[in-house]
């Protein structure tokens, strides 16, 4: 029989990125002398990636942003933040527990992200957790991403995991769409970066901690799922 697998998005989730990314985002404003955003009131912008940052920090401060100029800071963004991994990103308390926990289970690991695959794997690396994932897909692996559910489903089976034996473990609405698409039960962590409160989406559970993460919910939810 397949190893049952967990599958966990990145930011927000695994690893707590905002430090970096809003570092990177105040660099990329200083080359447009927008003035830097305040790191409590857009944390919850965070997941929504470098574009979407760069957008609101100019909207906040009333100030137009072409194409061109959009374009350009957004790669000012991703050289500053690609240079500078792992910075001050780490995991977040208890990950690397529940990742000892579910290895000497058994089950398979393995991270599906909408953050870059370049990016995904230095960071991984930089963190020293790369040997304890079967697979790690960022938005440009496949031809499709988050919410699309193959971008699950394919980075399951990168992994060699079976669909119908998985768990996903996320931050966003992204997420939680994403594994419902996909037919698989998705627990939602609560401290991510995201501007609603996760229950909102409705997901399979909701933890605060990664020791809520535990053997006995895997099993019950993915038993569930399968019923």
């Amino acid at each position: 029989m397949t190893r049952p697998i967990i599958v966990f998005d990145l930011d927000g989730t695994l690893v707590d990125t905002a430090p970096d990314l809003l570092d990177s985002l105040n660099h990329s404003l200083a080359a447009s002398h927008i003035a830097a955003v305040d790191e409590a009131g857009f944390r919850r912008f965070v997941g929504h990636g470098g574009r979407v940052m760069i957008e609101r920090a100019h909207a906040a401060q009333q100030r137009s942003l072409d194409v061109e100029e959009h374009d350009r800071l957004l790669k000012l963004f991703l050289d500053h933040y690609t240079l500078n991994i792992p910075g001050k990103s780490r995991p977040y308390p208890g990950v690397v527990e529940a990742i000892a926990r579910f290895e000497n289970a058994g089950y398979l690991l393995a991270i599906c992200t909408n953050k870059y695959e370049a990016n995904s794997l230095a960071l991984i690396e930089a963190l020293g957790l790369t040997k304890h994932f079967a697979a790690i897909a960022g938005q440009d692996t496949f031809a499709f991403r988050k919410p699309d559910p193959r971008h699950l489903i394919e980075t399951i089976k990168l992994a060699g995991g079976d669909p119908d034996r998985a768990l996903m473990v996320g931050d966003s609405q992204t997420d939680i769409d994403t594994a419902k698409a996909a037919g698989i039960p998705v627990v939602a962590v609560d401290f991510g970066y995201t501007d609603r409160h996760v229950r909102e989406f409705e997901p399979s559970a909701v933890i605060s901690h990664f020791d809520a993460l535990t053997l006995d919910l895997a099993q019950r939810l993915i038993a569930a799922a399968a019923n």
